[in-house]
């Protein structure tokens, strides 16, 4: 017997929506920043810098009454980073800036101040799922046909892998 999927009733929410629901008001108010952002840190980082930072707040600037523009300005994210890798992070930090942005969709930061501590140990230490085998990669591997970004593929072969793999 397998195991069925069934829509979602009215009016049932999943936990991490109701968690998000919570947090985001808390986070957006103390640190300018939202869980989506902190979940999908590691696909706006990349490889070389999801393991070795994390955003900590965004600071946005104040509104003058007597400022001319009125309108809106891009803020300053801090981003904590460890050691040495923070120098190489100040150098791609213009290719950050702009992936921040297209997350957003709109010029939400126009730069970042990087501080240098250690991040979080569980972050660190998060297991990579092992490639799919058998009958879910081949699976995979026909709900990604037709697929022709390559950054799209890899993003659609990520999730699926750990979707598709089977609990521990």
């Amino acid at each position: 017997m397998g195991r069925e999927t069934r829509p979602y009733r009215k009016g049932e929410m999943q936990i991490a929506e109701v968690a998000n629901g919570i947090i985001d008001p808390v986070l957006a108010r103390r640190a300018g920043i939202s869980t989506s952002l902190l979940g999908s840190w590691d696909e706006i980082a990349g490889e070389d810098f999801a393991d070795c930072s994390r955003p900590e707040k965004i600071s946005w600037p104040r509104q003058n009454a007597s400022d001319e523009a009125g309108g809106y300005q891009p803020g300053v994210l801090t981003v904590a980073c460890e050691g040495a890798r923070a120098l190489f992070l100040t150098h791609a930090q213009g290719e950050l800036i702009a992936r921040i942005n297209a997350f957003f969709g709109f010029p939400a930061v126009r730069q970042i101040r990087i501080i240098q501590k250690p991040v979080s140990v569980a972050a660190k230490h998060r297991a990579r799922p092992q490639p799919l085998k058998g009958d879910a990669a081949r699976r995979l591997d026909g709900m990604m046909e037709g697929i022709e970004s390559d950054a799209l593929k890899r993003a659609v072969a990520r999730l699926g892998t750990a979707v598709l793999q089977k609990k521990r």
